[in-house]
C-alpha cells in the first residue's frame, strides 16, 4: 500500500460537490453526545473545503443499527457540527434517494450537510456496488477522512473512493505520517510498549514491530502469557493458554529486546475497593492474579522511554479504569510525556488512557482509530486508503 496520496491541499474544490467519509461514531448516553473529539478532529477539512466554496456533504455510521434504528441517528452529530461551525449543518432524512437530492442540488457554495447514518442500509458494510454508485451520485469529488474505518471496505469508504476522485482529508493525512515514520523510519533507539489482555490479538503486530524496534516493552494481561511461558506461577491472572508457546519463542529468538515486568499489583478481586499488594513476578500467590504492573517496573519502563528516540504504545499495561491498577498506565502515560523523543498513542485503550490522564496534548500523536491503527502497523493495507488517489 503506497502511503503517498492525494490530499485535500491538492484538491481546488470551489463549485464541487464533495463527499466527506468521517468518523462521527460519537458515544451517546440518553441522545446526548459525551465525548465530541471525532466531531473536533473532522473540522479542520470541513472548514478548508467550506472556505474554497464546496458544497459539503457529510457521511459517517453511529453504532451497529439493524435497519433503521432511531437510537443511531447522527441528529446529535448535526446540532453539535452546528455549534462547532457557528452555521446551520440540517440533517438529511437519508444518505440516498430523491429528497437526499433534491436537497443536495439546491445547496449553495458553503453550504454543509449532514447525511443520515449510512448504516441504516445494510448494503454500506456489504459495499454493495449499486449502493456505493448512489452515494457517489450526490458529489462531484470524494475525500476519506475517517481513519478509523479506513480498514473496513465498505460503500461509504472503499466504494465511493472507486468512482470519483479520491482524496485524504487532515485528519487520514496526520494519521498516514505519524504512523507512517513509525513503520517505516523510526528515530532511535525505537521502543514499543504493548499491553491489553491477549497476546493471540498482538502477534501480527509483535511480528511486523519486533525486527524493528530496540525494545519491546510488555505488560498488561499479556505479561502473564509470558511469565507462564518462563514456567512461573500466576495465580487467577488472565492466561492466552493458546499463545504460551509462541511466548516462549519469542522470549528464546528476542531475549535481548524483551522487557517483562519484574513486579505486579496483585488482588483477590477485580474492584474499585480491592486491596492490593505488591509481589516479584515470582512470587504471586496461587489465589490472587496480577492486574497492574508494580513501581519497579513502572520505574524501569519510565527509564527506557524517556531515553527513547520513538515510543509507540498499544495497549494499556494495568487495568486503568479502576483506581487501585491505574498507577502503571498512568506512570507510561507520564514517561511519554515527559519524552523528548517522538511519541505514538496507537488508539483504542491506550488514547483513553491519555485523555483519562489529561495528557493527550503531551504526545506527538494520538490514533484515532482503534482497529485501524492496529492493523496500518501490522503491515495490512487499508481498504480506504488504498483507494485514494496516489500522489
Amino acid at each position: 500500500m503506497s502511503l503517498n496520496k492525494k490530499t485535500i491541499d491538492q484538491l481546488d474544490a470551489s463549485g464541487k460537490r464533495v463527499l466527506v467519509r468521517c468518523d462521527f461514531n460519537v458515544p451517546l448516553e440518553n441522545g446526548v453526545i459525551t465525548d465530541d473529539r471525532r466531531i473536533e478532529g473532522a473540522l479542520p477539512t470541513i472548514k478548508r473545503l467550506i472556505e474554497q466554496g464546496a458544497v459539503v456533504i457529510l457521511a459517517s455510521h453511529l453504532g451497529r443499527p439493524k435497519g433503521i434504528t432511531p437510537e443511531f441517528s447522527l441528529a446529535p452529530v448535526a446540532a453539535r457540527l452546528t455549534e462547532l461551525l457557528g452555521k446551520d449543518v440540517p440533517l438529511l432524512p437519508d444518505c440516498v434517494g430523491p429528497e437526499v437530492e433534491a436537497a443536495i442540488s439546491a445547496a449553495k457554495p458553503g453550504d454543509v450537510l449532514l447525511l443520515e447514518n449510512v448504516r441504516f442500509h445494510p448494503e454500506e458494510e456489504k459495499n454493495d456496488p449499486a449502493f456505493a454508485a448512489q452515494l457517489a451520485a450526490l458529489a462531484d469529488v470524494f475525500v476519506n477522512d475517517a481513519f478509523g474505518t479506513a480498514h473496513r471496505a465498505h460503500a461509504s469508504t472503499e466504494g465511493v473512493a472507486r468512482l470519483l476522485p479520491a482524496y485524504a482529508g487532515y485528519l487520514i493525512q496526520k494519521e498516514i505520517e505519524h504512523l507512517g515514520v513509525v513503520v517505516e523510519n523510526p528515530a532511535r533507539p525505537f521502543v514499543a510498549i504493548m499491553g491489553g489482555s491477549k497476546v493471540k490479538d498482538k502477534i501480527a503486530l509483535i511480528d511486523n514491530l519486533l525486527p524493528k524496534v530496540d525494545k519491546l516493552l510488555v505488560g498488561g494481561g499479556m505479561t502473564y502469557t509470558f511469565l507462564k511461558a518462563q514456567g512461573l506461577e500466576i495465580g487467577k491472572s488472565i492466561l492466552d493458554a493458546t499463545s504460551i508457546d509462541y511466548a516462549a519463542q519469542l522470549l528464546r529468538d528476542h531475549a535481548d529486546k524483551i522487557v517483562l515486568p519484574t513486579d505486579v499489583v496483585i488482588s483477590d478481586k477485580f474492584a474499585e475497593d480491592a486491596v492490593t499488594n505488591v509481589v516479584s513476578v515470582y512470587e504471586i500467590p496461587a489465589d490472587q492474579e496480577g492486574l497492574d504492573i508494580g513501581p519497579e517496573t513502572s520505574a524501569h519502563f519510565a527509564a527506557i522511554i524517556k531515553t527513547a528516540g520513538t515510543v509507540l504504545w498499544n495497549g494499556p499495561v494495568g487495568v486503568f479504569e479502576l483506581t487501585p491498577f491505574m498507577a502503571g498506565t498512568r506512570a507510561v502515560a507520564e514517561a511519554m510525556a515527559e519524552s523528548n523523543g517522538v511519541t505514538i498513542v496507537g488508539g483504542g485503550d491506550s488514547a483513553a488512557a491519555v485523555e483519562k490522564f489529561g495528557l493527550a496534548d503531551k504526545m506527538t500523536h494520538v490514533s484515532t482509530g482503534g482497529g485501524a491503527s492496529l492493523e496500518f502497523l501490522e503491515g495490512k493495507t487499508l481498504p480506504g486508503i488504498a483507494a485514494l488517489l496516489d500522489a
